[in-house]
């Protein structure tokens, strides 16, 4: 039996004397007393979820029955940066983070030393047969370097070097593809591969129909039986590529597909190295969840240990080493961040919300692994800030509140008018539950407090704006709470379009894109935000993920309606595998489509506009990709947060 506990809830809660619309005329005053909130409704059950997805239900005098998940408690407590315990003899992460930020100033001098030598290294290679490159090897070349400064994390210090050297790799691309050098008789699938990938990664035009020129007589992709590390390295490159994917693009499903075979019965026969590391972790996260700081730490460990000629083996020294200091300087930003955003968790009022998972510390590693450049830290906590909002709300609307008093709360929200947004009305909560009226004012001066930040960056008011993306998010939520009590199954469209709304990507990207210094003018805007197909996709990830992950712990909770439920519901005889095969080829073309939204040539809007909006999706991707990562922080998470925020590299 679930555990009950006891909840004092006042006998008669009234609706607010007046309500003001989205146009910000004031409605008819109403003056209605409702007794006995929360009685049990059809949708309520009281069963125990799955994977420690417990309830607890609570129930008053009044007869008020509460449903709570039974979330684990935060596993970084509010005090964790100074006292997180480390083995025997081991100094604590507030010592090593202290450590860091004393040596930080040295660590730049060295990294700024090193900065210099990569640049001519890079320099190095538009020299016509330099020492390191020849026309026969000049373009591979320059694609390794490219590709090891983006995976190692520091391709911010190199944005021009880039650009020149892909600019000398374009040039020679054909329809066939490339060679390994601008001299080379025949085209070269490692090459040709790596190429396609990084090209388009840089939004550069190259189409995937040079694959083509890679197939056998058959139409298959074809390699040796003897798998020599030079062809492993080739099929890993066509793997990457293949996850470049836009839609209709036959040939990379043909490449995924071969490739991935083909690299799984390789980790078969090959023995334990770098590179077998190197392919597990990309056969593991492949693209969308393989996020940008997360990879650096891991290609870390294993970059350049198969290097033999010296000429190599100085310009990995010099990459890697770069690497592990640039890596090292974040990870003291981040302690600072850290403490910034424990006590903003902690003023806020957020430990008494007990109803609720508090998973702030997951939100900023999530944010600090696609956004790890010093000038994103309004980013990164902004995200975490929304985000953290986002889980109390989902967790108040879908579970701890009654019907009535989420009717009072969305109320309240759509009181807080257009005209004097930034000006606190009192009587805003005046009829909200005491639980409710802590949830309120942390959503109002969070949302404000983030807008003076994005008024700032752009220099204009984004308030009214992000308020009602806030305001249409919670309509999402009530809509979802009054399904949720009347046991209704929407249709799959009703559900879907009302889900990617519930699911919370615009208002987890909005505000915290526009803290950074990437202008966005309405037009860009309009490009980034709704109604854009990047918006819509990257909500509809997030829903459809979600879901695969989430329904049967929701319908344990009672909470009947979700993609596959509604999906079943409108194909009668479907079964749960079928509708789950329905939802996940669903997603592979939601992630082309999403590719090709970021990454279409010629966009009338820059690249850097949409990158943050769509490295958010590849986070919320990650929670989801083994399970409800956001529920059940202990796992993947925690290792993410340990590996990536808490332990530095040892240099």
């Amino acid at each position: 039996m679930s555990p009950v506990s006891v909840i004092s809830l006042p006998s008669d809660l009234c609706l607010p004397t007046s309500f003001i619309d989205r146009s910000g005329r004031e409605l008819n005053p109403l003056h209605i007393t409702i007794p006995n909130l929360g009685m049990c409704r059809k949708g309520k059950l009281m069963t125990r979820a799955s994977m420690s997805m417990s309830l607890t239900t609570a129930v008053s005098d009044d007869a008020v029955i509460r449903r709570r998940g039974d979330f684990h408690s935060n596993l970084w407590d509010d005090d964790f940066i100074q006292s997180l315990s480390a083995p025997c003899g081991e100094p604590s992460y507030r010592e090593r983070a202290e450590r860091l930020i004393g040596e930080e100033p040295s660590y730049r001098e060295r990294a700024e030393r090193l900065i210099g030598e990569v640049k001519k290294l890079f320099n190095s290679m538009s020299e016509e047969d330099g020492e390191l490159i020849t026309p026969l090897d000049d373009l591979i070349q320059r694609l390794w370097m490219v590709d090891s400064v983006e995976r190692l994390g520091i391709d911010r210090h190199f944005k021009n070097e880039i650009k020149s050297a892909l600019d000398h790799v374009y040039s020679y691309w054909s329809e066939k593809g490339i060679g390994c050098g601008r001299e080379s008789v025949v085209t070269d699938l490692n090459s040709t591969a790596l190429g396609l990938r990084t090209l388009r990664l840089h939004g550069y035009d190259v189409s995937a129909d040079v694959l083509n020129h890679f197939k056998n007589q058959s139409g298959q992709f074809a390699c040796t039986l003897n798998q020599t590390e030079d062809q492993i390295r080739t099929v890993l490159n066509l793997y990457r590529a293949s996850l470049i994917a836009f839609p209709g693009e036959k040939v990379m499903d043909e490449a995924e597909t071969f490739s991935a075979k083909y690299l799984k019965e390789a980790l078969q026969k090959i023995p334990v190295s770098s590179l077998s590391r190197e392919i597990g972790d990309v056969l593991e996260y492949g693209w969308h969840t393989y996020l940008p700081r997360l990879e650096a730490r891991n290609y870390i460990d294993v970059f350049g240990q198969d290097t033999e000629n010296s000429q190599s083996y100085m310009k990995t020294e010099k990459l890697l080493e770069l690497a592990k200091l640039e890596f090292n300087i974040s990870h003291a930003l981040q302690k600072r961040e850290l403490e910034y955003l424990v006590r903003w968790w902690k003023g806020s009022g957020s430990p008494h919300m007990t109803f609720c998972r508090h998973r702030h510390v997951g939100y900023y590693t999530l944010a600090s692994c696609i956004a790890f450049e010093p000038q994103h830290s309004g980013f990164r906590l902004g995200f975490a800030k929304a985000c953290h909002i986002i889980t109390v709300l989902d967790d108040m609307y879908d579970t701890f509140g009654t019907l009535d008093e989420l009717e009072l709360f969305t109320a309240a929200i759509k009181r807080w008018g257009p005209s004097i947004p930034r000006i606190w009305d009192p009587s805003a909560t005046e009829c909200l539950p005491e639980y409710m009226k802590g949830v309120y004012m942390i959503v109002y001066n969070t949302v404000n407090e983030m807008s003076q930040e994005a008024d700032k960056a752009q220099g204009r008011d984004t308030l009214n704006y992000c308020r009602q993306a806030w305001e249409e998010y919670i309509d999402s939520y009530m809509q979802e709470a009054k399904w949720i009590a009347s046991g209704e199954v929407p249709t799959f469209e009703e559900y879907y379009e009302n889900g990617k709304v519930s699911s919370g990507h615009r208002v987890s990207a909005l505000q915290p894109i526009l803290t950074t210094d990437i202008p966005f003018p309405e037009h860009v805007l309009k490009e980034v935000d709704i109604p854009s197909k990047l918006n819509d996709l990257a909500s509809a990830i997030l829903r459809l993920r979600g879901d695969t992950r989430c329904y049967q712990a929701d319908r344990a909770r009672g909470e009947e309606a979700s993609c596959i439920s509604c999906y079943m519901k409108d194909n009668p005889g479907t079964t749960e595998e079928d509708a789950l095969n329905h939802i996940n080829a669903m997603i592979r073309d939601v992630i082309k489509g999403l590719n090709w939204e970021l990454l279409k040539p010629n966009s009338s809007v820059p690249m850097s506009a949409k990158k943050h909006a769509f490295d958010i999706s590849r986070a919320f991707h990650y929670g989801y990709k083994y399970r409800d990562g956001y529920t059940i922080a202990s796992i993947e998470t925690k290792s993410l947060v340990r590996r990536t925020v808490i332990d530095p590299v040892t240099l």
